[in-house]
């Protein structure tokens, strides 16, 4: 039988309603018996007519109800239900203080209430796996932030990409994912495009981890490999990811550039072109499509981020800022602060550790990128997201703007 609304009268009881506030007192406490004094079922019939009286009693009334119930270890599920549907500010009791409500009760509560009782339900300790799933799902930023806000909440994996997912288009989210333990490399990887400059900072010092483990325990892969001929199209994409090497020596044969450098310098001097950018890209070892991610970011960082993984120095940095024609001095004369962080950024990074942020970039913004799911880009189909792989959920939400999505 469903529930009818509850009532929303606000007025205190009068005072011939003293015997009903009496009888709900009563009900309250033969309720809260111990199992030693009352079984099952006559709990289940006194939790029964409590909550026909409770449809009609006062909020004040239910409030009170409420608060007595919220200590115990064991409530009736018709209570339950019935005060958790209840206003914020009635439902607040039992959400935030009562130890007793299972995971289908906030499961229920979450997808059946509001906005303020999933934002209170985020609140609460502990909250586990399956419910910080469906509150993320519920897209709603003040809950997200407050569940990501709490430290006792449990993320699993999915909701954690969901999480990253809804900070695209509300990057005040950021500085709040960062902040927990289980967000992977992945995650802040493609997350760094939308992220402000000290959470872009915060990604490169805490995520940018070193390949060296992974180059020592495929070291003699390698040569397996190449005597295979580079055929086997699973083992040759893994490889890439992880080889010493960034920038790619067979491009310099058919390119018109001696040098990367070379290119640089070029670009400097006339400009970024199509053609420019696309050699940039061969040449350090990117398909296109991630070199244009990359010149065309608004912050700048990763150019900086371009230049430490393929061995170019601070001139080459410079002559590449140049080329996209962007200021190096601010309106005072002196260094512009969007270059001055732009270089900070590449003296604190390794060689190494900017490639591992290069070579996942490329791998998800291009390599995992087949024609399904630049289908999927152009459609904005972001409930799809769960389909596809890792890499081809950063390409996804990487790509979304430029797709005009």
């Amino acid at each position: 039988m469903s529930e009818p609304a509850l009532a929303q009268d606000t007025a205190a009881p009068a005072p011939a309603h003293r015997a009903r506030h009496a009888l709900l007192k009563r009900l309250a406490d033969v309720v809260s018996l111990p199992g030693s004094r009352i079984n099952a079922f006559e709990r289940a019939v006194t939790g029964d007519l409590l909550v026909e009286m409770l449809r009609l009693a006062a909020p004040a009334e239910r409030a009170r109800v409420a608060q007595r119930l919220a200590p115990l270890n064991e409530l009736p599920s018709s209570v339950t239900r019935l005060l958790l549907r209840d206003a914020p500010e009635v439902a607040a009791v039992l959400i935030e203080t009562c130890t007793a409500l299972s995971d289908s009760d906030l499961m229920w509560c979450a997808m059946d209430a509001g906005p303020e009782h999933r934002r209170l339900i985020a609140g609460r300790r502990g909250v586990p796996e399956v419910v910080v799933e469906a509150l993320v799902r519920a897209g709603e930023p003040a809950t997200l932030e407050r569940l990501l806000r709490n430290a006792t909440a449990q993320f699993s994996q999915l909701a954690l990409e969901d999480a990253v997912a809804i900070s695209r288009g509300h990057p005040e989210l950021c500085i709040h994912l960062l902040r927990r333990p289980e967000l992977r490399p992945s995650g802040a990887y493609v997350m760094f495009w939308w992220c402000g400059p000290e959470e872009r900072r915060t990604i490169l010092q805490r995520f940018a981890v070193s390949r060296e483990a992974l180059q020592e325990v495929s070291e003699d892969v390698f040569p397996m490999a190449a005597k295979e001929g580079w055929n086997d199209p699973v083992s040759r994409k893994a490889l890439q990811f992880i080889e010493r090497r960034q920038r790619n020596r067979a491009a310099i044969e058919k390119s018109p550039y001696d040098s990367l450098e070379h290119a640089v310098a070029a670009a400097a001097q006339g400009g970024i072109s199509r053609e420019t950018a696309s050699e940039l890209a061969y040449l350090a070892g990117l398909k296109p499509l991630t070199g244009a991610k990359i010149l065309g970011d608004r912050g700048g960082e990763p150019l900086a981020i371009l230049c430490k993984a393929t061995g170019m120095g601070r001139e080459d940095l410079a002559g590449l800022w140049r080329s996209t024609r962007r200021p190096v001095t601010g309106p005072d004369g002196g260094p512009h602060p969007d270059w001055t962080r732009v270089q900070t950024v590449f003296e604190m990074l390794a060689v190494d550790r900017a490639q591992t942020v290069l070579r996942y970039w490329n791998w998800s913004l291009s390599s995992a990128l087949t024609p399904a799911l630049m289908q999927a880009i152009r459609d904005g189909d972001m409930e799809a997201l769960d389909e596809y792989s890792a890499p081809e959920r950063a390409a996804m939400l990487a790509l979304a703007e430029d797709f005009g999505r």
